[in-house]
Protein backbone atom coordinates (compact mmCIF):
# COMPACT_ATOMS: atom_id res chain seq x y z
CA UNK A 1 0.00 0.00 0.00
CA UNK A 2 1.54 3.55 -0.89
CA UNK A 3 2.24 6.01 2.16
CA UNK A 4 0.33 9.46 2.38
CA UNK A 5 0.17 12.58 4.22
CA UNK A 6 -2.68 14.45 5.54
CA UNK A 7 -2.42 18.51 6.29
CA UNK A 8 -5.01 19.17 8.57
CA UNK A 9 -5.84 22.83 9.91
CA UNK A 10 -8.05 22.66 13.12
CA UNK A 11 -10.00 25.18 14.74
CA UNK A 12 -8.71 26.74 17.72
CA UNK A 13 -10.02 24.74 21.03
CA UNK A 14 -9.47 23.73 23.97
CA UNK A 15 -7.20 20.65 24.51
CA UNK A 16 -9.41 18.24 25.76
CA UNK A 17 -11.29 18.88 22.75
CA UNK A 18 -8.66 18.88 20.24
CA UNK A 19 -7.53 15.18 21.56
CA UNK A 20 -10.91 14.04 20.87
CA UNK A 21 -10.54 15.63 17.35
CA UNK A 22 -7.51 13.86 16.55
CA UNK A 23 -8.79 10.47 17.77
CA UNK A 24 -11.69 11.07 15.69
CA UNK A 25 -9.25 11.73 12.45
CA UNK A 26 -7.36 8.64 13.34
CA UNK A 27 -9.85 6.65 14.43
CA UNK A 28 -11.48 7.33 10.12
CA UNK A 29 -8.00 6.49 9.22
CA UNK A 30 -8.22 2.78 11.02
CA UNK A 31 -11.41 2.44 9.84
CA UNK A 32 -10.37 2.52 6.04
CA UNK A 33 -8.13 0.11 7.02
CA UNK A 34 -4.87 1.93 7.47
CA UNK A 35 -2.16 2.32 9.07
CA UNK A 36 -0.42 5.58 11.05
CA UNK A 37 3.18 6.40 11.01
CA UNK A 38 3.80 9.27 12.52
CA UNK A 39 1.71 12.06 13.99
CA UNK A 40 3.24 16.20 13.86
CA UNK A 41 2.14 18.70 15.96
CA UNK A 42 3.05 21.99 13.84
CA UNK A 43 1.81 24.04 16.86
CA UNK A 44 -1.29 27.08 16.85
CA UNK A 45 -0.91 29.90 14.37
CA UNK A 46 -1.93 32.70 12.35
CA UNK A 47 -3.60 31.51 9.47
CA UNK A 48 -2.36 33.17 6.21
CA UNK A 49 -5.96 34.50 5.72
CA UNK A 50 -9.39 34.11 7.18
CA UNK A 51 -11.05 31.18 5.99
CA UNK A 52 -14.55 30.32 6.50
CA UNK A 53 -15.31 26.65 6.91
CA UNK A 54 -18.67 24.83 8.33
CA UNK A 55 -20.37 28.57 8.73
CA UNK A 56 -17.98 30.11 11.03
CA UNK A 57 -14.87 32.44 10.07
CA UNK A 58 -11.40 31.44 11.89
CA UNK A 59 -8.20 33.59 11.78
CA UNK A 60 -6.16 31.05 13.72
CA UNK A 61 -5.63 26.95 13.26
CA UNK A 62 -4.03 24.23 15.05
CA UNK A 63 -1.64 22.52 12.31
CA UNK A 64 -1.15 18.72 12.08
CA UNK A 65 0.34 16.26 10.23
CA UNK A 66 -0.77 12.55 10.00
CA UNK A 67 1.82 10.11 7.94
CA UNK A 68 -0.09 6.69 7.02
CA UNK A 69 -0.37 3.96 5.43
CA UNK A 70 -3.86 3.46 3.45
CA UNK A 71 -5.39 1.76 -0.07
CA UNK A 72 -5.52 3.76 -2.53
CA UNK A 73 -9.56 2.90 -2.73
CA UNK A 74 -10.46 4.09 0.28
CA UNK A 75 -9.00 7.92 0.02
CA UNK A 76 -12.11 9.42 -0.94
CA UNK A 77 -14.13 8.33 1.56
CA UNK A 78 -11.65 9.50 3.95
CA UNK A 79 -11.72 13.29 2.20
CA UNK A 80 -15.31 13.19 2.47
CA UNK A 81 -15.47 12.36 6.13
CA UNK A 82 -13.10 15.19 6.79
CA UNK A 83 -14.79 17.27 5.02
CA UNK A 84 -17.96 16.60 6.80
CA UNK A 85 -15.87 16.99 10.62
CA UNK A 86 -17.31 20.79 11.72
CA UNK A 87 -13.55 20.96 13.49
CA UNK A 88 -11.42 20.96 10.60
CA UNK A 89 -11.70 24.09 9.01
CA UNK A 90 -8.68 22.46 6.14
CA UNK A 91 -7.69 19.12 5.30
CA UNK A 92 -4.97 18.17 2.44
CA UNK A 93 -4.26 14.22 1.52
CA UNK A 94 -0.74 13.96 -0.46
CA UNK A 95 0.95 10.84 -1.95
CA UNK A 96 4.13 10.67 -0.23
CA UNK A 97 6.80 9.96 -2.93
CA UNK A 98 9.89 7.72 -2.62
CA UNK A 99 13.20 10.02 -2.00
CA UNK A 100 15.38 9.13 -5.30
CA UNK A 101 18.88 7.60 -4.39
CA UNK A 102 21.86 9.19 -5.43
CA UNK A 103 25.10 9.01 -5.10
CA UNK A 104 26.99 12.35 -3.37
CA UNK A 105 30.82 11.96 -2.01
CA UNK A 106 32.28 14.64 -0.09
CA UNK A 107 35.87 14.39 -1.44
CA UNK A 108 34.50 15.22 -5.23
CA UNK A 109 32.37 18.02 -4.03
CA UNK A 110 35.73 19.21 -2.52
CA UNK A 111 37.73 19.43 -5.72
CA UNK A 112 37.65 22.85 -7.76
CA UNK A 113 34.99 22.84 -9.96
CA UNK A 114 37.67 21.92 -13.04
CA UNK A 115 38.99 19.31 -11.57
CA UNK A 116 35.23 17.44 -10.90
CA UNK A 117 34.20 15.02 -13.33
CA UNK A 118 30.58 16.09 -14.17
CA UNK A 119 32.47 19.23 -15.68
CA UNK A 120 34.85 18.41 -17.51
CA UNK A 121 32.03 16.04 -18.76
CA UNK A 122 30.13 19.25 -19.70
CA UNK A 123 33.33 20.58 -21.56
CA UNK A 124 33.81 17.43 -23.90
CA UNK A 125 30.14 18.09 -25.11
CA UNK A 126 30.67 21.86 -25.53
CA UNK A 127 34.06 21.06 -27.77
CA UNK A 128 31.59 18.38 -30.01
CA UNK A 129 29.22 21.19 -30.92
CA UNK A 130 30.16 23.51 -33.97
CA UNK A 131 30.35 26.91 -33.26
CA UNK A 132 29.23 29.47 -35.83
CA UNK A 133 31.89 31.06 -38.06
CA UNK A 134 31.01 34.13 -39.67
CA UNK A 135 30.56 33.99 -43.12
CA UNK A 136 32.27 36.89 -45.49
CA UNK A 137 29.05 36.68 -47.98
CA UNK A 138 28.58 40.35 -48.50
CA UNK A 139 29.95 41.03 -51.84
CA UNK A 140 32.61 43.11 -51.23
CA UNK A 141 36.19 42.64 -51.80
CA UNK A 142 37.40 43.60 -48.38
CA UNK A 143 35.95 43.12 -44.76
CA UNK A 144 34.72 46.89 -43.80
CA UNK A 145 35.73 46.19 -40.30
CA UNK A 146 39.43 45.69 -40.51
CA UNK A 147 41.70 47.76 -41.77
Amino acid sequence: MPNYEVALVLRTMSRPELISTLRRTADAIFNKGGIIRKVENLGTRNLPYKMSAHGSVHKQGSYFVFQFICPPSSLHNLEEEYGRDVDIVRRRIFKMETPEEFECTLHEEIKPPAYRKDVQKMIEESKKIDKYKFKYNSGLDYCPFQK
